[in-house]
């Protein structure tokens, strides 16, 4: 998968693409997909939910610029590979599932392989988790119209955000936060599912 489709796509960063061939994909699709965990394409994963192609999740990771001390949020747990590549490469990753079913089995496939570094929460993730703010990664994978406000005031000075924003064909957004504002740059179309929110929002 790594050498067929990740680096082929443009992806230079050595951690990075260790985390890709690291993470066993079929581990977080169902079983009646596991054949086509490793082609670049994005699967369902239930409950109207789908993991990301793996070109994506690893242009969006590298796109970050990640350390090792980083804590990252992300928005958008779904089967939570996601959350185990970011896992390979920073101290703390937080992420947040709306849809509990997800988040339970995604929790517990991190566990499975192993991976201490990462908690998951069953929520709205358009709030952020706001005592554990701020963090220096905030990474969305799934779409909201607009920024939510939260993410942006959860992201530390010198911090990035990455998201999908808008319906249907969604603009992949980078912002990177400065002491006098936020800088953010359109970096290509992409296609996620909408980032979902409680009923009564």
């Amino acid at each position: 998968m790594v050498d067929q489709y990740i680096i082929p796509s443009g992806v230079e960063d050595p951690d990075v693409i260790a985390a890709m061939r690291h993470v066993p994909r079929h581990r977080f699709v169902p079983d009646t997909y596991s054949v086509s965990a490793y082609i670049d394409g994005p699967l369902p994963i239930g409950h109207s939910q789908t993991i990301s192609q793996p070109s994506l999740v690893a242009s969006m990771t590298e796109v970050l610029k990640l350390k090792k001390t980083d804590k990252v949020l992300e928005i958008g747990t779904g089967s939570g590979y996601q959350a185990a590549i970011l896992a390979e490469l920073v101290d703390k990753v937080l992420t947040i599932e709306i849809v509990e079913p997800l988040a339970r089995q995604a929790e517990q496939t991190l566990a499975e392989l192993g991976y201490k570094n990462v908690r998951v929460r069953t929520g709205d993730g358009y709030l952020g988790w706001p005592e554990e703010a701020p963090f220096d990664a905030i990474i969305v994978t799934a779409a909201p119209d607009h920024v939510p406000q939260p993410l942006f005031d959860q992201l530390a000075i010198g911090g990035r955000l990455i998201l999908p924003v808008g319906r249907g064909v969604q603009t992949l957004e980078l912002y990177h936060r400065t002491a006098e504002g936020y800088q953010r740059k359109a970096l290509t179309l992409v296609r996620f599912v909408p980032l979902v929110r409680p009923e009564n929002k």
